[in-house]
Protein backbone atom coordinates (compact mmCIF):
# COMPACT_ATOMS: atom_id res chain seq x y z
CA UNK A 1 0.00 0.00 0.00
CA UNK A 2 1.29 3.44 -0.87
CA UNK A 3 1.40 6.39 1.52
CA UNK A 4 -0.68 9.51 0.96
CA UNK A 5 1.52 12.59 1.29
CA UNK A 6 -1.38 15.06 1.58
CA UNK A 7 -3.62 15.14 4.67
CA UNK A 8 -7.18 13.90 4.23
CA UNK A 9 -9.67 16.79 4.43
CA UNK A 10 -12.58 16.73 6.87
CA UNK A 11 -16.01 15.99 5.44
CA UNK A 12 -18.86 17.17 7.69
CA UNK A 13 -21.41 14.70 6.32
CA UNK A 14 -19.02 11.77 5.75
CA UNK A 15 -16.48 12.01 8.59
CA UNK A 16 -14.85 8.58 8.17
CA UNK A 17 -14.54 8.05 4.40
CA UNK A 18 -11.56 5.70 4.67
CA UNK A 19 -13.40 3.43 7.11
CA UNK A 20 -16.56 3.37 4.96
CA UNK A 21 -14.62 2.52 1.80
CA UNK A 22 -15.45 5.75 -0.04
CA UNK A 23 -11.74 6.10 -0.79
CA UNK A 24 -9.32 3.40 -1.86
CA UNK A 25 -5.59 3.25 -1.12
CA UNK A 26 -4.38 0.26 -3.13
CA UNK A 27 -2.38 2.14 -5.78
CA UNK A 28 -1.23 5.59 -6.86
CA UNK A 29 -3.38 7.20 -9.55
CA UNK A 30 -3.71 10.56 -11.28
CA UNK A 31 -6.68 12.65 -10.18
CA UNK A 32 -8.85 13.43 -13.22
CA UNK A 33 -9.55 16.90 -11.82
CA UNK A 34 -6.21 18.36 -10.63
CA UNK A 35 -4.00 15.87 -12.55
CA UNK A 36 -1.87 15.31 -9.43
CA UNK A 37 -0.73 11.89 -8.25
CA UNK A 38 -2.62 10.58 -5.22
CA UNK A 39 -2.50 7.33 -3.28
CA UNK A 40 -5.98 7.96 -1.83
CA UNK A 41 -8.72 8.16 -4.44
CA UNK A 42 -12.51 8.22 -4.51
CA UNK A 43 -14.36 5.05 -5.52
CA UNK A 44 -17.97 6.03 -4.79
CA UNK A 45 -20.74 7.39 -7.01
CA UNK A 46 -20.18 10.56 -9.05
CA UNK A 47 -22.99 11.70 -11.32
CA UNK A 48 -21.74 13.55 -14.43
CA UNK A 49 -21.60 13.26 -18.22
CA UNK A 50 -17.82 12.75 -18.44
CA UNK A 51 -16.09 9.46 -17.74
CA UNK A 52 -14.32 10.20 -14.45
CA UNK A 53 -12.26 7.38 -12.97
CA UNK A 54 -10.24 8.88 -10.12
CA UNK A 55 -10.74 11.89 -7.87
CA UNK A 56 -8.52 12.91 -4.99
CA UNK A 57 -10.04 13.88 -1.62
CA UNK A 58 -8.90 17.51 -1.96
CA UNK A 59 -10.73 18.05 -5.27
CA UNK A 60 -13.91 16.71 -3.68
CA UNK A 61 -13.54 18.77 -0.49
CA UNK A 62 -12.93 22.09 -2.25
CA UNK A 63 -15.68 21.53 -4.82
CA UNK A 64 -13.36 21.68 -7.83
CA UNK A 65 -14.30 18.16 -9.04
CA UNK A 66 -18.03 18.94 -9.01
CA UNK A 67 -17.39 22.28 -10.72
CA UNK A 68 -15.00 20.99 -13.40
CA UNK A 69 -17.22 18.07 -14.43
CA UNK A 70 -20.61 19.67 -13.62
CA UNK A 71 -21.21 16.65 -11.42
CA UNK A 72 -22.56 15.70 -8.02
CA UNK A 73 -21.77 13.08 -5.41
CA UNK A 74 -25.38 12.60 -4.29
CA UNK A 75 -28.50 12.11 -6.38
CA UNK A 76 -30.68 15.19 -5.76
CA UNK A 77 -33.80 13.03 -5.84
CA UNK A 78 -32.44 10.90 -3.00
CA UNK A 79 -31.95 13.58 -0.36
CA UNK A 80 -34.51 13.97 2.39
CA UNK A 81 -36.22 17.36 2.11
CA UNK A 82 -35.36 17.89 -1.57
CA UNK A 83 -38.16 17.35 -4.08
CA UNK A 84 -38.48 17.77 -7.83
CA UNK A 85 -41.27 20.04 -9.02
CA UNK A 86 -43.24 19.60 -12.25
CA UNK A 87 -45.55 21.92 -14.19
CA UNK A 88 -49.05 21.24 -15.55
CA UNK A 89 -47.61 19.36 -18.57
CA UNK A 90 -45.60 17.16 -16.20
CA UNK A 91 -42.35 18.82 -17.31
CA UNK A 92 -39.51 19.35 -14.85
CA UNK A 93 -39.88 22.81 -13.31
CA UNK A 94 -37.09 22.86 -10.73
CA UNK A 95 -36.12 21.64 -7.30
CA UNK A 96 -37.93 22.43 -4.08
CA UNK A 97 -35.24 22.60 -1.43
CA UNK A 98 -36.07 23.08 2.25
CA UNK A 99 -32.41 23.69 3.16
CA UNK A 100 -30.10 26.67 2.57
CA UNK A 101 -28.36 26.45 -0.83
CA UNK A 102 -24.88 26.41 0.75
CA UNK A 103 -25.85 23.44 2.94
CA UNK A 104 -27.12 21.51 -0.09
CA UNK A 105 -23.94 22.36 -2.03
CA UNK A 106 -21.81 21.08 0.87
CA UNK A 107 -23.57 17.72 0.62
CA UNK A 108 -23.95 17.38 -3.15
CA UNK A 109 -20.73 19.00 -4.39
CA UNK A 110 -18.21 18.54 -1.56
CA UNK A 111 -19.12 15.32 0.26
CA UNK A 112 -18.09 11.83 -0.88
CA UNK A 113 -21.08 9.59 -1.50
CA UNK A 114 -21.60 5.98 -0.55
CA UNK A 115 -22.74 2.80 -2.29
CA UNK A 116 -26.21 1.58 -1.36
CA UNK A 117 -27.73 -1.84 -1.79
CA UNK A 118 -30.46 -0.28 -3.91
CA UNK A 119 -30.80 3.49 -4.13
CA UNK A 120 -28.79 5.61 -1.72
CA UNK A 121 -30.88 8.04 0.35
CA UNK A 122 -29.32 10.81 2.40
CA UNK A 123 -31.25 11.41 5.61
CA UNK A 124 -31.77 14.66 7.49
CA UNK A 125 -32.86 15.49 11.03
CA UNK A 126 -33.43 18.69 13.01
CA UNK A 127 -32.74 20.94 10.02
CA UNK A 128 -29.41 19.42 8.97
CA UNK A 129 -28.22 16.44 6.96
CA UNK A 130 -27.11 13.37 8.86
CA UNK A 131 -23.51 12.20 8.72
CA UNK A 132 -22.86 8.87 7.04
CA UNK A 133 -20.73 6.91 9.50
CA UNK A 134 -20.95 3.40 8.08
CA UNK A 135 -23.03 0.51 6.86
CA UNK A 136 -25.45 -1.40 9.07
CA UNK A 137 -26.37 -5.01 8.42
CA UNK A 138 -28.93 -7.31 9.97
CA UNK A 139 -26.53 -8.52 12.69
CA UNK A 140 -25.95 -4.98 13.92
CA UNK A 141 -29.70 -4.33 14.02
CA UNK A 142 -30.52 -7.57 15.84
CA UNK A 143 -27.66 -7.24 18.32
CA UNK A 144 -28.08 -3.46 18.65
CA UNK A 145 -24.34 -3.25 18.08
CA UNK A 146 -24.37 0.17 16.40
CA UNK A 147 -22.52 2.45 16.20
CA UNK A 148 -19.30 0.45 16.52
CA UNK A 149 -17.15 1.33 19.51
Amino acid sequence: MTQNIRPLPQFKYHPKPLETGAFEQDKTVECDCCEQQTSVYYSGPFYCVDEVEHLCPLCIADGSAAEKFAGSFQDDASIEGVEFEYDEEDEFAGIKNTYPDEMLKELVERTPGYHGWQQEFWLAHCGDFCAFIGYVGWNEVVNKNWPPS
